[in-house]
This record gives structure tokens, sequence and C-alpha cells, in this order.
């Protein structure tokens, strides 16, 4: 008998675009929590401004993600513990490529544990394959025409190609 996953967790991101990397982080957040909320915020604080509205990128996350019955995807426009505790989650999780991540994400992880220390961060590296995979390199990549297959999943990389045309 398998052991009981743990309790309910928010991945958070801009997800602008998703990629194969986000991907990989979500689905092995799925396999140990029983719950999994990819939370998408809505006017990331970080980025001037997306690509992709926050509806769609729900769309492309949710077409990526039927296959496990224990993720949702919805947007949030508040601080990510705030959202964390509406949704009853006891976790936060976000995927680490390199030393970059790891110096914002432990700023984070000081602030968000002095404002809830109830609510752990989990940090997953990344699969190897995609330590250096980003969104905005993908993106930037799309503009001058390069290849995205294994970045993005195919139908992200159709949206960025008829995104960037315009």
């Amino acid at each position: 008998m398998a052991p009981e996953k743990a309790g309910t967790a928010v991945c958070p991101g801009s997800y602008d675009p998703v990629t194969c990397g986000h991907l990989d982080i979500i689905h092995r957040a799925a396999a140990v929590f029983g719950t999994v909320i990819v939370a998408v915020v809505n006017h990331p604080v970080r980025k001037a401004k997306t690509l992709f509205d926050a509806e769609e990128r729900v769309e492309l996350l949710e077409a990526e993600l039927t296959e496990l019955a224990n993720v949702q995807v919805k947007t949030f426009d508040t601080l990510v513990v705030e959202f964390a505790r509406e949704q009853s989650a006891s976790a936060i999780v976000k995927g680490l490529r390199a030393i970059s991540d790891f110096e914002y994400e432990f700023e984070m992880n000081q602030l968000n544990r002095k404002m809830a220390p109830d609510i752990e961060s989990i940090y997953m590296y990344s699969s190897p394959q995609f330590t250096f995979l980003s969104s905005s390199g993908v993106k930037e990549l799309a503009m001058f025409g390069g290849d995205l297959s294994g970045l993005v999943p195919d139908a992200v990389a159709r949206r960025l190609e008829e995104a960037l045309k315009r």
C-alpha cells in the first residue's frame, strides 16, 4: 500500500509561458502532495508586462495538466502566503535552477516565514535537462525563430509563434 500523500501545496509563478521545466516541478509536486494548486500570478511584480494574459496562461497550463487529477490551476493577485492560506495549503513549492534562483528564493522564504510561519517553503531542484530553462529565454528564442522542441509543450510553442507575430 502506497503511503498517503501530504496535504495541499501551492506552486506559484507567472508561467509566461509555461515551460517543460515548470511542468516537471508540478508533476513531481503532484506525486508528493494530495492537492497541488498551480497559482498563476495575475500581474507579476518582477515583470513589466506579460506576453500572455492570466486567462490564457491558465488555459495553457490546464491543457498540459489534464492527466493529473490532484492538480488545479488558479490565478491570484495577493501575497503568495495569503493565497496559500485561502487555499488551506501547508506548503509553497518552487523550483530552483541556479545560484541566482537560490538568492532570490532565500530572501522570499525569509519574508514568507515572517508572515506565515505555518506555511512551509519547499524547493525542488530542476531536473538536469531543465536547469538552463527560463520563460524569458524561451520568449527570446521564439522571437528569433529558434527551435522550442523539448523546451515548451507543442501547443505553447504554437501560441508563442502566433503572439510574437503581432
